[in-house]
């Protein structure tokens, strides 16, 4: 005699998996924005630009 089996209502797994997403997503936006707007990001576009400059003989 074989056991019915249960199926489980997986309907809302993957709108936790959006929440999930879309909250890490926000955090790393929030964490880029400030790292740029600050010193830090003034200086990482600085050298940026100067070292772009660099390689194009400018």
């Amino acid at each position: 005699m074989q056991l019915p089996t249960r199926r489980r209502d997986e309907r809302g797994i993957t709108t936790a998996e959006y929440a999930v997403g879309t909250a890490a997503g926000a955090g790393l936006a929030g964490l880029l924005y400030k790292m740029l707007t600050g010193g830090f990001g003034t200086d990482l576009l600085e050298k940026l630009y100067d070292h772009v400059l660099s390689l194009l003989g400018l």
